[in-house]
């Protein structure tokens, strides 16, 4: 069994450094000649990004673990996870730019007192750490559960694990090459927040992250930000996969990243996506005509060459994306015992889905059949891999997750088709 070692980055005087910020938050800027007040919105965008406004803006790293101000850089050379490299430099250079996790270990990456809202999240993974093998969590003001419970790949769109990372320009979430994952999602707290990073694996990494966060009074009707994993491997047949049930109160639902590891011949994502809303039982509210169309693509993907090969087309755009791992030819997309992965993400920040008590999210898996390698015209319900982030705001309290799958089903086989009946 795995041990479990909980390491705290807060220094005593966190405590102290929280009450002095709430209360340099009461001093507002002075007031504009031109204007009767030079309170900016809470949330910074750029319509309003010439507001002025009295959020103050703060960071938690390895180079600065309280977040507190004037508190970064101040790592003791022996200390650092850096200080071979800094020997000749000294305290106040690069000394201590990330943090190893030892295996079974959980560390906390970030807590500080609010209210305020996290605007941005930054973190890479060092080569020997697996996406699969590592959770991240995070918990709003005194909750025990947490919100935000999610492999860190799948969180950030990217699944598939080292070396696999696609490129994503959308707006709450952007990766960069190599494996530069960025969440713009914003989250407000009121008391505080907790975000921890639990390794569940049986090798050390580093980890390199920043949290950018304001401190800044969180509106009446702000909701508060959640994110669950599910995954079947492989799903159950002529059984709709859960995207996520059991949400419970009132909140908006806001971006889907689903993987799909594809083992039949042929196209995969017929399936419909439906949001059953306030009461739904046996039929939606909200039903859609395909997988790829939910994620806002069409016709499997595929755009035909002159010389008549289809072929796939990954996108990244602001609302939504698809991505293969790697491309496709014709004989490996029609291999009868084969495996193709690919990533989906759709985002719904212009059109999020309101609900007032309760809220489950599904998609059929459904394929075409074919007779002697020709198209019958028939669906065919498949037994794919499937694993799936669902984002969304609420109010609190929050129904407890369902527990994440243990970690030898959660790791990925980069070189191994998966485990089927």
């Amino acid at each position: 069994m795995l041990r479990i070692r909980v390491r705290q980055y807060l220094p005593v005087a966190l405590a102290v450094s929280i009450g002095l910020a709430s209360c340099a938050r009461q001093n507002h800027l002075p007031e504009m000649k031109d204007s009767p007040s030079a309170k900016s919105p809470t949330v910074s965008g750029l319509q309003s990004l010439f507001l002025l406004s009295d959020a103050e803006s703060r960071s938690i790293s390895p180079e600065n673990l309280s977040g507190g101000k004037g508190m970064g850089g101040r790592t003791d050379l022996e200390d650092g996870s850096a200080k071979r490299a800094a020997a000749e430099l000294g305290k106040g250079w690069k000394v201590n730019p990330y943090i190893v996790v030892e295996p079974g270990e959980t560390i906390t990456m970030g807590e500080t007192g609010g209210p305020g809202i996290i605007n941005h999240i930054w973190m890479t993974i060092g080569k020997t750490g697996e996406y699969r093998d590592i959770i991240l969590r995070f918990y709003w003001d005194d909750e025990p559960e947490p919100s935000v419970e999610t492999p860190v790949g799948d969180f950030f769109a990217s699944g598939w694990g080292q070396g696999a990372e696609p490129l994503i320009g959308s707006g709450p979430i952007v990766v960069n090459a190599r494996s530069g994952f960025n969440s713009f999602w914003q989250m407000p707290f009121r008391k505080r927040f907790r975000i921890t990073l639990e390794n569940t694996g049986e090798t050390k990494f580093p980890v390199y992250y920043q949290i950018d966060y304001s401190l800044v009074d969180v509106p009446a009707n702000a909701g508060y930000f959640h994110a669950q994993f599910r995954m079947a491997n492989p799903h159950t047949f002529k059984e709709p996969y859960t995207i996520v049930d059991g949400i419970e109160g009132r909140g908006h639902y806001v971006g889907t990243y689903l993987g799909h590891a594809a083992f039949s011949p042929g196209w995969w994502g017929e399936g419909e996506v439906k949001f059953y809303i306030d009461g739904d039982t046996d039929y939606p509210t909200i039903n859609g005509t395909g997988e790829e169309d939910y994620f806002l693509g069409s016709y499997s993907y595929r755009k035909q060459r002159e010389d008549g090969e289809r072929y796939e087309v990954s996108y990244s755009g602001e609302h939504a994306g698809f991505y293969a791992t790697r491309s496709h030819t014709k004989d490996e997309y029609q291999a009868e015992d084969g495996e193709r992965r690919y990533g989906q993400y759709r985002w719904h920040v212009v059109d999020p889905i309101r609900f007032n008590s309760d809220l489950r999210v599904t998609v059929q898996n459904l394929g075409w059949e074919r007779e002697n390698g020709k198209h019958t015209g028939r669906y065919l319900p498949l037994q794919d891999h499937l694993a799936s982030v669902a984002y969304w705001y609420q109010t609190e309290p929050h129904q407890a997750f369902p527990e994440l799958p243990d970690p030898d089903e959660l790791r990925l086989a980069p070189n191994k088709v998966f485990e089927r009946e």
